[in-house]
């Protein structure tokens, strides 16, 4: 049986704010560990922030 939405939420709440689950179902348990993984690989990459500039300018432009 699929996990319901309601659950999935209650999953993700204590996946993020590193809680544990206190549940043995396999499902649950399969949710939880992909949701920790995925933020596990989101700290890993890098965050580029702001617009990137670039000081070369085609030509076109300045003519």
């Amino acid at each position: 049986m699929p996990l319901s939405s309601y659950r999935m939420h209650r999953i993700y709440l204590a996946a993020t704010m590193n809680y544990g689950l206190g549940s043995d179902d396999p499902e649950e348990l399969a949710y939880y560990y992909k949701i920790k993984k995925d933020m596990a690989d989101m700290k890993k990459d890098p965050v580029k922030k702001g617009i990137p500039l670039t000081w070369d300018t085609p030509e076109k432009i300045d003519k």
